[in-house]
Formats: structure tokens, C-alpha cells, sequence
């Protein structure tokens, strides 16, 4: 399968399952550790318009999806990346865990 034509793949129980739960971005001076704001906030770099697979996203509140998409840019872009890129292990290692995600 070519990189350029990726298809996207989509879960609406992975994407509910950012509700109710901690951040796991949990940037320093931005995160409010509120559960109630949580959703999952993909990966940027899809493609003009589009977005990556449900699989490529974290458990990030309110503020830190802010700073994830670019909204506020009180830090660093690669520094928010990196965040970013350690909340989706997380994420990942979470429905490993409750079985969201199965391995073959």
C-alpha cells in the first residue's frame, strides 16, 4: 500500500473511549487534568483536510488538544509533539490493556 493513499481507519469505540478518562498528554503548564474534557486528539500530518487513523490519537483534555492542533502555541511545536507522540503510546498501551485493541 502506497504512503500517499492511506486509507483511514475509523472506531467509534476508541474514540468513546477517551471519555470520562485522564489526559495522557499531560503537558507541563497546560494540561487541567480534568476527565470531563477528554477526547482523542489525532496525530496531525494526515493530509490536507484529513485526518489520521483512530489508532494514531491520545487521551488529551481540552487544553492540551488546544495546544496539540495549534490553537494557543504556548510551547514548542516539537515539544508538543513529543507529547503528543508519548500520550499515544499511552493511549495504545491503555486499550491494550481493557482489550479495545487486540494484537494477532
Amino acid at each position: 500500500m502506497s504512503l500517499l493513499k492511506q486509507r483511514r481507519h475509523e472506531s467509534r469505540h476508541l474514540r468513546d473511549s477517551a471519555r470520562g478518562q485522564p489526559c495522557l498528554v499531560r503537558i507541563p503548564g497546560i494540561c487541567n487534568h480534568d476527565p470531563a474534557t477528554t477526547v482523542l486528539a489525532h496525530l496531525n500530518g494526515g493530509g490536507a483536510g484529513t485526518k489520521h487513523s483512530d489508532l494514531m490519537g491520545a487521551f488529551a483534555c481540552s487544553k492540551c488538544h488546544d495546544e496539540i492542533d495549534r490553537r494557543t502555541m504556548l510551547c514548542a511545536a516539537d515539544y508538543v509533539k513529543l507529547a503528543h507522540l508519548e500520550g499515544m503510546v499511552r493511549t495504545q498501551q491503555h486499550w491494550l490493556d481493557v482489550g479495545l485493541v487486540v494484537l494477532k
